[in-house]
């Protein structure tokens, strides 16, 4: 399969597509999908802004910590 330049997600489409439709997908957006009270707010935080860099730094970019359940599963150790 080949994809092309006019064929890509937008970054903002490519966010949307793994929080608010995938919640949305499974009935899920009244808890899910979005940071706002009341939500579960399962998040990760990345070493760089992923909305704002430029295109060629994304893969480069490190998970640094994610929370699940209110709780931090993942949290990257060193440097």
């Amino acid at each position: 399969m080949f994809f092309f330049s006019d064929q890509r997600f937008t970054r903002q489409q490519a966010l949307e597509t793994y929080t608010i439709n995938k919640a949305y997908a499974a009935f899920e957006e009244d808890i899910k999908g979005s940071l706002e009270p009341g939500k579960l707010a399962d998040i990760t935080v990345f070493s760089k802004d992923i909305m704002t860099i430029p295109e060629d730094e994304i893969l480069s970019t490190e998970m640094v910590y994610t929370i699940i359940g209110g709780n931090v599963k993942y949290l990257k150790t060193g440097s």
